[in-house]
């Protein structure tokens, strides 16, 4: 048994931001449906707790404590191999639904966030998401078939456009952005703790962009759209990527922080 005023301090201690709301999710995550009143000191969840917030005050997430993420309208497994889904994804999602589409492709799609989110929503779509991790894809899959989109969505294991074919009217990612300068400057959360090949390609962190822009034509229908996450800096290097490589309605779009988030633009 602990005192859970004693574990806010250590969590505080440590330095976990929001300790008080992260020490809750822990403590209804190790006694799932268990009334505060029935939770003796015999109770197994006391050791599950107790582990959680060590690990915690070692400033792993939670998400990756307890192996859930919620994202969208939906709880996601998550794992050391896939990153951590986001709220500020949640903005490449609302622009994607924004317009109609038949056929999506997810590029890089690590836990599945965004192509399963896109299917749950859209009944009539087929989508193919890769990674070259076959972890991350593992993961995706499981997310697929919890979420009830496994029977649309084809998972294959690529180097971006490497082993991908067909055309889409609509292409997806959120790509590893980081530089190599801001790596050391993360929370150690995200550091430590997501997979280092989906948060960084290194250098200025805009080799993804530049692969996809290069690439992403060949794979689209007439019009169709292509949707990235960014960095919050990285608008106008991204469009003028995408703008070089012949893309139009290049348009850069705020998360609700106000800071650029994605980028969409239309295959000319």
């Amino acid at each position: 048994m602990s005192d859970p005023q004693d574990d806010l301090r250590r969590l505080r201690d440590a330095g976990v931001p929001d300790a008080q709301t992260d020490l809750r999710r822990l403590t209804d995550w190790a006694f799932p449906g268990v009334p505060t009143a029935d939770r003796d000191a015999d109770h197994p969840g006391w050791g599950v707790l107790n582990d959680a917030i060590a690990r915690r005050i070692a400033r792993e997430p939670v998400s990756k404590i307890t192996g859930i993420r919620a994202f969208w309208n939906h709880d996601f497994a998550v794992t050391p191999d896939v990153l951590d889904p986001r709220p500020d994804t949640e903005t490449l999602v609302e622009v994607a639904l924004q317009t109609p589409f038949s056929k999506v492709l997810d590029l890089g799609t690590g836990s599945g966030c965004i192509a399963i989110t896109l299917l749950a929503e859209r009944s009539d779509v087929m989508g193919v998401a890769t990674d070259l991790s076959e972890a991350a894809l593992a993961v995706a899959a499981r997310n697929a078939d919890a979420i009830g989109v496994a029977d649309r969505l084809t998972l294959i294991r690529s180097d971006w456009f490497a082993d991908v074919g067909g055309r889409f009217d609509l292409i997806v990612s959120n790509p590893p952005y980081i530089s190599q300068a801001e790596m050391a400057d993360l929370a150690p959360e995200v550091r430590d703790h997501d997979p280092t090949i989906a948060l960084t390609p290194g250098e200025d962190g805009l080799q993804a962009y530049r692969k996809i822009a290069a690439h992403a034509s060949d794979h689209m229908t007439p019009g169709g759209r292509l949707i990235l996450e960014i960095g919050w800096t990285q608008g106008a290097a991204v469009a003028d990527i995408l703008r070089a490589a012949g893309f139009a309605d290049v348009v850069v779009h705020a998360d609700l922080g106000g800071r650029d988030r994605v980028v969409s633009a239309a295959n000319g």
